[in-house]
């Protein structure tokens, strides 16, 4: 970051020997990560949903998708990698060599190949012993790392450190001037400049400078990369001790650091499109999404929200929105899924840490319209069993109501826990601490809504929340389905594996129902009375 409270950079220290496994959060964050008050729908995001992703990570940094929607984080002092995906325990998939930690300085950003599903490979931007350096290694054999640049300058702070791809296919990472102020203007060095690079590391065509990787320069620590809809460039940086910065990035520029913090009258640098006093900021990552920038504020602790103009500019001044809430807000990123995820970083040594932290949290989209149908099964909307007659199973049917544990093997088949309120839908609510207890047995058991009026004219979003659980004895002849009319839109399959409970998040597009009266049916199979097999959704939403 920089040196304004430095002094606190021992604590971070203390971590790397104390790195606990963090921990799945399956409901919606809790008091002390709580919103209040009117409904938040900022820049497209509904911010009175928080779902807490994971918990009790140590100071998360890098945050990228893969294709089929999960997460990877880094986490700076351990170099770990976790693979985060809603609803589901964070599964340790990396823990990158070489990585030297001090300081601000470790495991940093990430990136996901943009051919990932042929290439396997995820890019991380790190500290080595003699240097920062860009890697990359394939997720399956993640203990052999590729460096394709290095020679990054390194310090205990200003670092840089993101990476991302743009549409360009290019491979851009943002450093920090080391500590050292005349890095910024030297065009020898990497160092306080914005970097763009083929995927092997190599020049590309269209550099500003002659064989060199160097994309602007004039930075002091760019943490946060971003693209608009038109392909343009916009960058987060650190100030010094009064003027942080939104940056609209062009080929060549000069940003202006040492010479200038802010907005000057330098007709050699650009200016800034946006400023920040340091206390209001601190700003680190950043992302784009409905022609707003969100910037993540470290020591403001709070999202900046930055609309855009269409032209590389604002149309309006920034709006604040999770003032103090989640305190140091690290990272901010779109995932495939439409959700808006933050991580924090209060375990770094400067902030305030609740029991939680450090977690990762999201919040999902809005869908351009009110509510049209929702029911979270804390009171009865009318939904009717075995609707159709053919329901079969001789135990663990579907029912509303307050579910009670199963667990089994040090496992839970059936949570006892739910995602909002304290009722859901359930196959074996009464099922006690037995495995297999009220489960569903030899059959198919079903639960059908109300009927729903959809509307024309609009996109129609269905998303619920959901977990199919069974022991290695269920095969793919069981299975969790949800039909909108007759058409099947969820599918889930059992496995001859032990699988545990673990709500899920779905958001279909229901769209082509639009203007039908419509139903929505719940179906869950044990094709073998001997297996054990357990259900429950929660959260029932179109909208």
């Amino acid at each position: 970051m920089n040196t304004r409270s430095f002094l606190t950079m021992v604590a971070v220290l203390s971590l790397v020997g104390a790195a606990a496994t963090p921990t799945a959060a399956h409901e919606a964050a809790p008091s002390d990560t709580a919103t209040s008050g009117p409904v938040i729908q900022a820049g497209g995001f509904d911010l009175t949903r928080p779902e807490l992703v994971a918990t009790g990570m140590q100071i998360p940094w890098g945050l990228a998708f893969l294709p089929d929607g999960s997460a990877l984080v880094s986490e700076r002092a351990t170099a770990r990698i976790f693979r985060l995906r809603p609803g589901v325990a964070p599964a340790l998939v990396a823990t990158v060599p070489g990585v030297v930690p001090s300081g601000e300085s470790g495991l940093l950003g990430l990136a996901v190949s943009p051919t990932f599903a042929t290439d396997n490979l995820v890019y991380a931007y790190l500290t080595a012993s003699a240097d920062n350096r860009i890697v990359r290694f394939r997720l399956d054999t993640p203990g052999t790392v590729t460096v394709i640049r290095s020679g990054i300058p390194k310090a205990t702070i200003h670092d840089g450190g993101r990476l991302a791809f743009g549409p360009d296919g290019m491979l851009y990472a943002g450093t920090g001037d080391a500590n050292n102020t005349a890095n910024a203007q030297n065009l020898n060095t990497p160092a306080g400049k914005i970097l763009r690079m083929t995927p092997t590391g190599g020049v590309p065509a269209g550099n500003p400078f002659a064989n060199s990787v160097v994309y602007s320069y004039g930075h002091r620590n760019v943490q946060g990369l971003a693209w608009d809809p038109q392909g343009r460039l916009f960058a987060t940086e650190f100030g010094q001790n009064a003027i942080d910065e939104v940056n609209q990035i062009v080929a060549g520029g000069n940003y202006g650091w040492p010479t200038c913090e802010g907005t000057c009258n330098n007709p050699a640098f650009r200016n800034p499109i946006v400023t920040w006093t340091t206390a209001e900021a601190s700003p680190s990552g950043t992302a784009i999404a409905n022609n707003t920038l969100f910037a993540a504020a470290l020591r403001g602790t709070r999202l900046w929200l930055v609309p855009l103009n269409g032209s590389g500019g604002t149309s309006g001044p920034p709006t604040i929105e999770l003032q103090g809430t989640y305190g140091r807000i690290r990272t901010v990123a779109i995932g495939p899924d439409g959700y808006l995820w933050i991580a924090t970083s209060n375990r770094d040594g400067r902030g305030t840490p609740v029991a939680s932290d450090d977690r990762v949290v999201r919040f999902p989209p809005m869908t351009g319209g009110t509510t049209v149908f929702e029911d979270t099964f804390e009171t009865n909307l009318g939904w009717v069993a075995n609707a159709s007659g053919t329901d079969n199973a001789t135990a663990g049917r579907f029912e509303r109501g307050d579910p009670e544990a199963t667990t089994s093997g040090g496992l839970t088949y059936q949570l006892g826990t739910t995602t909002s309120g304290v009722n859901c839908l359930v196959t074996g609510r009464l099922a006690g601490t037995s495995a297999g207890a009220n489960d569903i047995d030899g059959g198919v058991t079903s639960m059908r809504s109300p009927a729903i009026a959809l509307p024309t004219g609009r996109t129609l979003t269905l998303s619920l929340r959901y977990y199919l659980a069974h022991l290695n004895n269920a095969s793919n002849a069981d299975f969790l389905r949800v039909r909108v009319n007759n058409t099947v839109v969820l599918e889930r399959l059992g496995a001859p594996a032990n699988t545990a409970a673990a709500w899920q998040t779905a958001t279909i597009n229901v769209s082509s129902f639009a203007g039908q009266s419509v139903t929505i049916t719940v179906e869950a199979a044990d094709a073998s009375g001997a297996s054990l097999v357990e259900a429950a959704i929660d959260d029932v939403r179109i909208s």
